[in-house]
């Protein structure tokens, strides 16, 4: 019998907070802040989350962030939201925030402080946080939302990441912002390509320096990057439905998940924004087994190991290891 990916216990490397909002919550703050004509109903809400293509999913994200308009909004989404982690089991998740989008109406260090609160009333999950910069505002705009995170880094926040517009904004344009990144003290990631070719995971890589992709389906196009990416050890997080959802692949079939572990690529299997494309990383597990032909014993190895693409220190890692292979050994012969 197959095992049940619902109960084996999980991780998440590439989970944005905003796009994991359940919907419920997201119903609530829509009811909170006034309605909106074009959703009448919770049902009308979910059928807003499909997109035509990854530029139609942008607008989408943009829309629903306008109902985060206080600080409390984001303290009840991260407890929302870590409550729902823990009940799918995920162990540790590194979260993305990107408190730049609300730096309109709000200030970006509260926000993490609320972010912050929402986590410690959840201690049944460890989480680590990477704040997601916005390519769209530009290297200069991002260099001061840098230095406000820095302020606050003590508050969970491990790493740094890129996100936006791929196409419009390269990664060379924030290079700068990668070096003070390091500077302080953080971790890198870069959203690469997913909306645009392998030059972009190229380039972050050789411009940016990061440490890690994120989703980087791209690179599948260019059998020497791929070689590199390997021979380097540069961890990709996948997040293969996401793809799909956002029309970044045409059919699961097609997604690259499988050449990348051939390849020996360090990867991690996520879920993205999960409320948003009806995902959960049982989900993804199934489409291994079921579309790959990845065998439970495999998956559930490929999950241990990527727990050394984290951010955590190697001493955790090895503890998290540990026990995630002692509470799957109850379902399944490592």
């Amino acid at each position: 019998m197959s095992i049940d990916f619902n109960k084996i216990p999980k991780i998440e490397n590439h989970l944005h907070l905003e796009g994991a909002i359940p919907v419920e919550t997201v119903w609530s703050l829509i009811q909170k802040y006034g309605g909106d004509n074009s959703v009448a109903d919770i049902g009308q809400l979910k059928n807003r989350f499909v997109f035509r293509d990854f530029n139609h999913f942008i607008e989408t994200w943009s829309w629903k962030n306008q109902y985060l308009r206080e600080y409390e909004d984001f303290v009840l989404i991260t407890d929302a939201v870590l409550q729902d982690l823990i009940s799918q089991n995920v162990k540790y998740a590194e979260i993305f925030i990107s408190p730049s989008l609300f730096k309109d109406r709000l200030q970006i260090p509260r926000i993490v402080e609320s972010v912050a609160a929402g986590i410690t009333k959840n201690p049944g999950i460890k989480v680590s946080l990477i704040v997601d910069l916005v390519r769209n505002y530009g290297a200069e705009e991002e260099m001061k939302t840098l230095y406000e995170i820095n302020e606050v880094k003590y508050l969970g926040i491990k790493g740094i990441g890129i996100g936006g517009s791929e196409k419009e904004y390269p990664p060379e344009l924030f290079a700068d912002i990668y070096n003070k990144a390091r500077d302080f003290g953080f971790r890198t990631t870069c959203h690469a390509g997913e909306a645009a070719g392998p030059e972009s995971i190229r380039t972050a890589i050789s411009e940016l320096k990061t440490e890690r992709i994120g989703h980087g389906t791209a690179a599948a196009q260019d059998i020497k990057l791929m070689e590199y990416m390997s021979d380097s050890k540069i961890p990709v997080e996948l997040c293969p439905l996401s793809n799909l959802r956002t029309k970044v692949i045409d059919k699961i079939e097609n997604h690259p998940v499988a050449k990348f572990i051939e390849y020996g690529i360090p990867v991690s299997i996520n879920t993205d924004d999960p409320k948003m494309f009806g995902n959960s990383l049982a989900e993804e597990y199934q489409v291994l087994r079921d579309v790959f032909g990845f065998s439970d014993n495999r998956i559930c190895k490929i999950i241990t190991d990527s727990v050394y693409t984290t951010w955590l220190p190697l001493n955790e890692m090895k503890e998290l290891e540990m026990s995630l292979k002692k509470e799957m050994s109850d379902v399944i012969t490592m």
